[in-house]
């Protein structure tokens, strides 16, 4: 672990040189992956790296979490509060779809979920351009290959260190680097909504999909579901497609 480590370290440091930019951040939500990655940044520039916390209607449990963790790894941080960002711009976007007969309610609770995803990738790059440091993002294997995350929000990042880690060896390394016992064994969730999990979501476990990308078998239901997501989701893991010349 401590090599994977040193590699991880060495390969963003060497990302920094070769963007001609003087740091790292990282947006810390209180989730296991973040941890690893508020460790990883403060190993690579401890003078010139950062966390961001944004809560946006967040339970104040992942508040709590994400200051634990900037606090075990004395990483430099600052708050940025978008509840009341997101309330005025999803609210007017609200009022102009109903007010033109546009409203689909039944997507409510995904844009208003994906907007939050959003509005943390855009403070991001925001308190980036102002330090000059790149974007870390927290996409482990898993949910890169499923694509579960948002489109241009979570996963729209710089650089993606634990892109090639399962869940179990994100935890290992978490385990390593001494991440808070309570960050490292909480339930996986994006904090999308009140009571919202990864697992519940996607219908299947982190287990089963490390699993499958190990290659070992797994129920047909599992496989059915992990492979299903991949497939829908390829769009996530591309640029922008553009038509032949």
């Amino acid at each position: 672990m401590k090599e994977k480590v040193e590699k991880l370290v060495a390969w963003l440091r060497e990302q920094v040189e070769q963007a001609h930019v003087d740091g790292l951040l990282v947006g810390v939500s209180g989730g296991i992956d973040s941890a690893v990655v508020s460790n990883l940044i403060k190993r690579a520039y401890p003078e010139n790296s950062l966390g961001v916390i944004m809560p946006c209607k967040s339970q104040s449990s992942d508040q709590d979490h994400a200051s634990k963790v900037i606090s075990a790894c004395d990483l430099p941080s600052i708050t940025v509060d978008l509840t009341e960002t997101h309330d005025v711009l999803f609210g007017t976007i609200q009022k102009q779809l109903d007010a033109n007969g546009q409203l689909n309610k039944d997507q409510l609770k995904m844009a208003d979920a994906n907007l939050r995803a959003r509005l943390r990738m855009s403070t991001l790059y925001t308190v980036a351009a102002n330090h000059k440091y790149l974007v870390v993002g927290t996409d482990n294997a898993a949910e890169w290959y499923t694509g579960y995350f948002t489109k241009f929000g979570d996963g729209g990042v710089d650089l993606v260190p634990l892109v090639h880690l399962t869940k179990g060896e994100v935890r290992e390394m978490a385990e390593y680097l001494g991440v808070p016992d309570e960050v490292i064994h909480k339930q996986p969730s994006a904090g999308l909504w009140e009571g919202q999990t990864d697992e519940n979501e996607m219908g299947t476990s982190y287990a089963m999909i490390d699993k499958f990308l190990k290659g070992e078998e797994i129920p047909t239901e599992d496989r059915n579901i992990i492979e299903s997501m991949h497939e829908r989701t390829a769009h996530k893991r591309q640029l922008a497609s553009a038509p032949p010349q």
